[in-house]
């Protein structure tokens, strides 16, 4: 499909575009993952493991919520 065709089929809004997108390529910006590698103190590990296993969720997912709540107090 031409790219005039394309636009032309969105700015119309009566036909759904989505079946002309490749979406295993789609990224959000800005989301993307690196691992970053992080040496804690036995009692900390003890600690978050504990809090994981209450909510219900992984260790990595404990430590990006509390790292998430940080960053946003101190913006």
């Amino acid at each position: 499909m031409k790219a005039e065709d394309f636009d032309r089929k969105f700015d119309q809004g009566e036909e759904d575009i989505i079946e002309y997108l490749d979406l295993s390529q789609m990224r959000r910006q800005g989301q993307e993952l690196q691992p970053v590698n992080i040496d804690f103190p036995v009692w900390m590990i003890e600690a978050i493991d504990k809090e994981a296993r209450r909510l219900g969720i992984t260790r990595q997912s404990v430590i990006k919520v509390w790292v998430a709540v940080a960053i946003e107090q101190h913006i």
